[in-house]
């Protein structure tokens, strides 16, 4: 049964959050102060917007006509000084949660159309042949034509993608299809299907049509095109097949740019963590960087980039679940200063080790401020000076942050 309630808050997800007869609900679209009509759902938490009755000043006219069914975007409905001070803040309450009170600067923000990859889904419903996301708290899908999130490169490609990979589908119901953006072409990682070889072959001819440049199904690539490659600083990177990759190339440079400035003079570092080598490589312009990755293929293609980069500084590539076995004690030692890009999970073992060491500089970079905020404590509590936190919008309109902290011993 529908009713009236106040939006009190955003929740962490980007729902607005109010009081219900049983606690809580979580509404989304909502924003706080609004007065709104609200169809509740079976389990009481959640609840769908059906009217809003009292507006909030904050609220904007969103930039996707797929905004409120697509749900990949929670936050178009902010205006953006209110979206940005709303991510700073989040970052502060994750600190203040572990004790740790300092200065968060201002969200860096990056400009729409910058997202370089993403995660779509091919499938057949009674609509007929769909390529796009869920649709908000739902498994059905919905078509997508436009998406002001993405790279207009790929979004320029998305009816001719559609209609390219239909073949591949045969009688499965759906695939996922990776894209991405590089800078030989679109890389396509598919998976949840495994199509005849002649459906393949015929994908393949129609590559570069779609300025594709590589096709993975199931593991199995091909390159109908030149190998595809991203570039960090000076160098060119051959991207490993489903690698992972910052979402943006704005925000990955906003995010070099801090990190370089919190090794600041440093001879010697180590990157851990590396992946591809996205601030090992632009480090190694100024310093010796050991990097540190358990990704076999991600390694091998950071060391390809260090070798043939001219004028770089010696890059060491080291192999290591750094979960499982951080790098700690007299290792350290070697260290002017130390950066660590952990999975969302965080890193608290590293952390600890880290604590325990002289290395006069840490800088740590996250997109989890619950996780991050846990290791800083430990950091914290080792000896280490919190000195600068800047968030970095990398995950335009929805709730997640990308964050730079900077320590000092």
């Amino acid at each position: 049964m529908a009713f009236e309630v106040e939006i009190l808050r955003l929740g962490a997800q980007g729902d607005g959050v109010a009081e219900g007869p049983d606690g809580p609900v979580f509404v989304p679209f909502a924003l706080p102060g609004e007065r709104v009509v609200i169809e509740p759902s079976a389990d009481g938490k959640h609840a769908e917007l059906l009217n809003v009755l009292v507006r909030s000043p904050e609220r904007a006219d969103p930039v996707c006509p797929h905004f409120g069914l697509c749900g990949g975007c929670t936050l178009q409905h902010l205006e953006e000084g209110a979206y940005l001070e709303g991510k700073r803040k989040q970052v502060v309450q994750a600190l203040r949660s572990r004790g740790l009170e300092t200065e968060v600067e201002p969200v860096r923000a990056v400009p729409i159309g910058s997202r370089r990859r993403a995660t779509l889904t091919l499938g057949r419903n009674q609509q007929g042949l769909t390529f796009g996301y869920r649709r908000v708290r739902s498994h059905d899908l919905i078509d997508i034509d436009v998406c002001p999130v993405l790279s207009p490169r790929i979004v320029k490609r998305l009816p001719k993608l559609k209609a390219a990979l239909e073949p591949l589908l045969g009688r499965k119901a759906e695939a996922r299809v990776g894209v991405t953006e590089t800078e030989t072409g679109l890389d396509l990682v598919i998976e949840g299907v495994r199509p005849p070889e002649a459906v393949l072959a015929g994908l393949a001819g129609d590559a570069g049509k779609l300025s594709v440049t590589r096709i993975t199904v199931d593991s199995d690539a091909f390159l109908p095109g030149a190998q595809p490659t991203i570039r960090f600083a000076s160098a060119e990177v051959r991207l490993p097949a489903g690698a992972f990759l910052q979402a943006s190339a704005e925000a990955e440079t906003v995010m070099t740019e801090l990190v370089r400035e919190g090794t600041g003079r440093a001879k010697r570092i180590a990157d851990l963590f590396a992946g591809l080598g996205t601030f090992t490589l632009a480090l190694a312009e100024t310093a010796a960087v050991d990097a540190f990755e358990s990704d076999e293929a991600a390694l091998a293609a950071l060391s390809e980039a260090a070798r043939h980069t001219p004028k770089l500084k010696p890059v060491r590539t080291v192999q290591r679940d750094l979960v499982l076995t951080p790098v700690g004690g007299k290792e350290l030692d070697r260290y002017d200063a130390v950066v660590f890009d952990p999975p969302r999970a965080g890193a608290a073992a590293q952390a600890e080790a880290l604590a325990k060491s002289k290395v006069k500089k840490i800088v740590a970079v996250s997109c989890n401020p619950g996780t991050l905020a846990r290791d800083l404590r430990i950091l914290v509590d080792g000896g280490y000076r919190l000195t600068r936190v800047v968030p970095v919008d990398q995950f335009l309109f929805s709730s997640h942050i990308e964050i730079v902290a900077h320590l000092e011993r």
